[in-house]
């Protein structure tokens, strides 16, 4: 079978199995399972043997056309570098994992069918735009995952949270898609083509006639989509889905398609200096914004909501600054271990039975309980982190070696002053991110309180998953001297400069916090003795026991902050949580915790206006359209009325008023007749 027909079937499979969950979800609910898992799980073989011819050698490209349009033709074609092969592999290996956790951690739930086959239509969305060769076929895929990342965080639709962050990731994606369609085909009209390869070609012979404009509304589509600043706000709130999901959005699909298009037509954006300064500046005020934002997060998936946003200004500053290959092998290397950090902390809020991290710490031997997620999770933990020889360290370091590689004047079309904002953003994002992860480690598994309560073992579905993932993060920074033969040949190992300064920031970050989490569990370890004894002395006093008096001051039952938690849990006492996240920003926590206010500040700049132009507009059509409208049938209402009275069935009547009528008549014609002859 040729490499071509291969090619095709990768995101034609995922598309199959959708169609046939969806049809046979109810009426054949034993198929749901494998229709979900094997499709997926072929796609990502065959994405691999697609890589593997591919080789990183020359560009596999097959075109036909879909249809004629009259001008700018639209062609079905495929154009497989060394990028789209490797991310390809990397989308089918993750939504193959999602697909078998999904299996376990959703088997209650009585939407699952449905879930599953919009999973897997996801997957063949993100192939292909990963895959195709021509941006109007691209366009589909990107607005199909629009649709089904609508859909999969409102799947639990009975909750509030849940619509809202649907409604919300779904407008706040269009609004970025606007600008973006319209680059595409100002794109087009300049280059002649939708078909990526004549679109580079006319970009390396000078033919773009407006480069600044058509990157700038290119840029605003990927913002929304990978959530950047300013359009990131959706990303938090989609935790609100299940959390496989939000594994599936955050390292495979969705947000890594906003950088994989930057990379795929990077020397449109290298046109416009001026753009890659804006680039340059979004990502770095990403970064910072977002590692500050997670610090102050108690929601331990909206720390790794924050944390994606982060990663991908990461990869953003590798564009800014030129590299791509810098920016797609952060790509994958993000891809394997934010997966790993999703699904382990599935398995922990199952396990905890709540997402609050304050919660976790005031619970004791959660570790030991999950032994599989906590070795795992502390695994991705350290790669996210960057410290060597995880994977998010040769990733990392990649970025900022190119940025400082800018930075210095060696790059020959990109502004230094763009280097500087990457690579010093980029370091003090290296400390917050050292910091906010050691954050949620300490609080997770380091918890004093409570025993943890005990469901057994978790199944092998999802444990297994976890093992699987812990490979590349372990490992796939080892790849960086191999793997650039696949993308444009550029260096993506450390030097002695950036890793020294990267990993200082990190280990700075992680012992600060690691501190200020030591005096925090020393407050709260008083806290909670002066509290008991208080309630000691108010039952001796009254006559109740202490115990009961302790009981008074607890919350009966916190309860779980997302619908998937399915487990009984028993009531967790309230008490000051040994959080080292408020002494490391001090007053900046509050701001931080709501992402700076953003929402708000959007609501009377956008929202609030649009409102109040609809209620104008309502009132208009109510009170001043409807009015007219109204008044046009009463009208002709009432003339049928007085029509409806002169018809009274006497003959009489009718030839009385035949008589008056001709009698007034022969007076006008004679008095018009005598005008005329008087004139």
């Amino acid at each position: 079978m040729s490499t071509t027909t291969l090619a095709v079937l990768v995101p034609l499979l995922p598309f199959l199995g959708a169609v046939a969950g969806l049809l046979l979800g109810r009426s054949a609910p034993g198929f749901v399972r494998p229709l979900a898992l094997l499709p997926t799980l072929g796609a990502a073989v065959l994405a691999a043997l697609v890589a593997f011819r591919q080789g990183g050698g020359e560009t596999i490209s097959a075109s036909t056309e879909l249809t004629p349009t009259g001008s700018v033709p639209i062609d079905l074609s495929l154009y497989i570098d060394g990028f789209a092969a490797l991310v390809a592999v990397l989308v089918g290996v993750v939504a193959t994992c999602v697909q078998l956790y999904s299996t376990a951690y959703l088997r209650e739930d009585p939407r699952y069918p449905s879930y599953a086959a919009l999973v897997s239509l996801f997957t063949s969305a993100m192939l292909l735009v990963v895959y195709s060769g021509d941006l109007m076929v691209l366009l589909v895929g990107w607005e199909v995952m629009g649709i089904c990342s609508y859909f999969l965080v409102g799947h639990y639709w009975e909750t509030e949270a849940a619509r809202s962050a649907s409604l919300k990731a779904f407008l706040v994606t269009k609004l970025g898609d606007v600008p973006f369609l319209i680059g595409l085909f100002a794109l087009a009209a300049d280059a002649g083509s939708f078909e990526i390869p004549k679109i580079l070609g006319t970009v390396a012979s000078g033919g773009l006639d407006h480069p600044t404009l058509i990157a700038l509304l290119l840029l605003a589509g990927v913002a929304g989509k990978s959530a950047q600043f300013p359009l990131h706000t959706w990303l938090p709130d989609a935790m609100a889905g299940p959390t496989p999901v939000s594994a599936l959005i955050h390292a495979a699909t969705m947000v890594a398609a906003g950088v994989y298009f930057i990379a795929r037509l990077l020397p449109v954006f290298a046109a416009s200096g001026a753009t890659l300064v804006v680039m340059a500046v979004m990502a770095a005020v990403t970064m910072v914004g977002s590692g500050l934002a997670a610090i102050a997060q108690d929601d331990i998936k909206r720390v790794l909501a924050y944390s994606t946003i982060g990663q991908l200004g990461y990869m953003v500053g590798a564009l800014a600054v030129g590299d791509r290959g810098a920016a797609v092998f952060h790509l994958l290397s993000h891809g394997a271990f934010k997966a790993l950090l999703f699904l382990g902390a599935g398995v922990i809020i199952h396990a905890a039975g709540t997402n609050s991290l304050g919660v976790m710490s005031r619970m004791d031997g959660l570790a030991k309980r999950i032994p599989d997620a906590f070795w795992t999770m502390t695994i991705a933990l350290l790669a996210l982190a960057a410290v060597p020889p995880f994977a998010g360290f040769f990733s990392k370091e990649a970025v900022l070696v190119a940025a400082e590689h800018t930075a210095t004047g060696h790059s020959e079309f990109v502004p230094s002053a763009a280097g500087w904002l990457v690579l010093v953003a980029g370091l003090l994002t290296a400390l917050l991110t050292a910091a906010y992860a050691t954050r949620l480690w300490l609080m997770a598994f380091r918890g004093r309180g409570v025993a943890a309560p005990d469901h057994g073992k978790e199944p092998l579905a999802m444990t297994g998953v976890l093992w699987l993932l812990a490979i590349p993060s372990i490992g796939f920074g080892l790849a960086a001297g191999p793997i650039s033969d696949w993308f444009d040949g550029g260096e993506l190992t450390p030097t002695l400069v950036t890793s020294v300064l990267g990993t200082g920031a990190a280990a700075i970050g992680a012992m600060l916090t690691y501190a200020l989490w030591q005096r925090a569990s020393a407050k709260a370890v008083l806290a909670t003795a002066a509290g008991t004894g208080a309630g000691a002395a108010a039952g001796a006093e009254t006559g109740v026991p202490a115990a009961v008096a302790v009981a008074a001051a607890e919350s009966v039952a916190e309860a779980p902050e997302v619908a998937e938690v399915t487990h009984d849990h028993p009531a967790v006492p309230t008490g000051p949580a040994a959080d080292p996240g408020k002494a490391f920003l001090g007053p900046l926590h509050r701001h931080a915790a709501v992402g700076f206010h953003l929402d708000a500040v959007y609501d009377r700049l956008f929202v609030r206006p649009v409102r109040a132009a609809a209620s104008l507009v309502r009132f208009l059509d109510r009170e001043v359209v409807d009015t007219y409208v109204r008044g046009a049938g009463t009208g002709t209402q009432l003339l049928g009325s007085l029509v409806r009275r002169a018809q009274t069935g006497n003959v009489q009547s009718y030839l009385s008023a035949l008589l008056v009528g001709a009698v007034v008549l022969a007076i006008a014609t004679a008095v018009l007749a005598n005008v005329n002859a008087g004139s």
